[in-house]
């Protein structure tokens, strides 16, 4: 029977960055992937393929440019489905060839096969063609990942009913579409689909969407998306989804409304990929929607020599804080010292156009009593946003008035998953207002709108020298 100091099921952000992390410590460290190839859900299915679809359909539909030269400009006139799924190979091909490198340098073993507890120590791995074998382990970390929620009454049928898995293999790109959830990913596919001029809708439940989110960013979002006629169906349920015989898919809404689609993205939710682990050999459960509870600051579940990160860990479920956790964990797993993971970390929804927010939001801000003032700055303002022809944008800045130190940075607009950091960095190092004020920014950029927005604020707040 092979032994290993650390076994990682998954081989995602979270598996991959504890992996090499426990292998750099000199641990005996294998990776389990049931996937054809290493990469996880992140690099096939979800945060690569996304963000590279994402990016062919701004350069080819010509985007960008429309500021400039109208609405009905185009890179490429006639955009198919095999044009965004060439690039996205290309890309795919490279994250796996990295990674399966990293594994190689760093001496991590991986085999391709499902996993699952005999005991807390031992696992099971059924390979493709059903070879058994069993592996040991010192500790063992889960990363999972998650799987989209699939409820019985969504008649899927991976071509016209389908989830945001099976939107990636897509023949043609529809002329309409219904998206069936207002989160981040039903969101992100929405906007990517309304910017190659597919006519799409969007339903959910709530009357709210992206509450984690500063409220006035969203409402700039909302107004966007609705100037360029996507529909937002909030507050509305579809009680009835039904394939019709001329190959279109009929909602009927709770609301009486009757909707006639070409497509139906179901995107209300994932799943932790828990259910073939078979926890309960080791005394281990999972929440109702597959996730596992662990210790925040060391991942370490309920059972010692068992962690978990990632995904399967549930919020905030980002490939960037998987990779941070992964890696914490894998150092607490092997006996090495890990830091607490940092308080604020960047949230990036890749929508069109981007949301990235770091630190607390206004609606925070007064839920704790912290006495504030905002500053505000439209990309507009820049000279880069005139010279790149943008008319949205918006950065906004939350500052204490007590300490003056920058609490939070919310910006949606082009590159502002790029630009968060900036605030983060301030944030995090507890800069105050005064290094947007005194801090010079390359010009012209967008960066730029940082300092239009400190001084913002700063006009409000008052200089600092007048009140001592």
């Amino acid at each position: 029977m092979l032994q290993y100091d650390l076994v990682v099921v998954g081989s995602g952000p979270a598996g991959r960055r504890g992996a090499i992390q426990a292998a750099k410590l000199g641990k005996k460290v294998l990776v389990i992937e049931q996937g054809k190839r290493v990469g996880g859900v992140s690099v096939h299915t979800g945060t690569i393929p996304s963000k590279t679809l994402r990016e062919t359909a701004l350069n080819l539909s010509g985007w960008r440019e429309r500021g400039f030269y109208g609405r009905s400009y185009r890179v490429k006139e006639e955009i198919s489905a095999d044009d965004l799924r060439r690039r996205l190979l290309i890309t795919l091909n490279h994250e796996v060839e990295v990674l399966e490198h990293q594994f190689a340098r760093n001496r991590v073993q991986h085999i391709r096969g499902k996993a699952s507890f005999i005991d807390a120590s031992t696992l099971q791995v059924i390979k493709d063609d059903g070879e058994t074998t069993q592996v040991t382990a010192a500790s063992v970390l889960l990363a999972v990942g998650t799987k989209p929620f699939r409820p019985d009454y969504m008649p899927f049928d991976g071509k016209t009913v389908l989830d945001s898995d099976e939107l990636l293999d897509i023949q043609d790109l529809p002329r309409s579409m219904v998206v069936i959830g207002a989160g981040v990913i039903g969101i992100e596919y929405a906007t990517i689909f309304s910017a190659l001029d597919t006519a799409v809708t969007v339903i959910d439940p709530k009357a709210t969407m992206l509450d984690f989110i500063d409220k006035e960013i969203i409402e700039d979002f909302t107004y966007q998306l609705r100037d360029r006629n996507m529909k937002l169906l909030l507050g509305q349920k579809a009680d009835k989804v039904e394939r019709l015989e001329n190959g279109k898919v009929e909602l009927t809404l709770d609301s009486g409304r009757r909707l006639t689609t070409d497509i139906v993205l179901f995107a209300a939710g994932r799943m932790g990929a828990t259910d073939a682990l078979n926890l309960q050999a080791i005394g281990l459960e999972a929440d109702s929607r597959g996730r596992l509870k662990v210790n925040p600051e060391t991942f370490q579940t309920s059972v010692a020599n068992i962690y978990a990160a990632g995904d399967v860990v549930g919020f905030p479920s980002l490939a960037s804080t998987s990779m941070e956790q992964g890696r914490i964990a894998a150092r607490v797993a092997v006996g090495a010292v890990a830091k607490e993971p940092p308080k604020y970390f960047p949230y990036g929804i890749y929508a069109v156009p981007e949301i990235s927010t770091c630190g607390l939001t206004e609606e925070e801000m007064k839920e704790r009593g912290i006495p504030y003032e905002c500053g505000i700055a439209r990309f507009r303002e820049t000279s880069r946003g005139h010279i790149m022809g943008l008319d949205t944008g918006l950065l906004k800045l939350i500052f204490s008035l007590k300490t003056r130190r920058l609490l939070g940075v919310h910006i949606v607009g082009e590159g502002a998953t790029e630009l968060v950091h900036i605030g983060q960095a301030v944030l995090n190092l507890k800069g105050t207002v005064e290094y947007f004020v005194e801090n010079t920014f390359n010009y012209p950029t967008l960066a730029e709108a940082y300092k239009i927005a400190g001084l913002d604020a700063w006009n409000r707040m008052g200089d600092i020298k007048s009140e001592l």
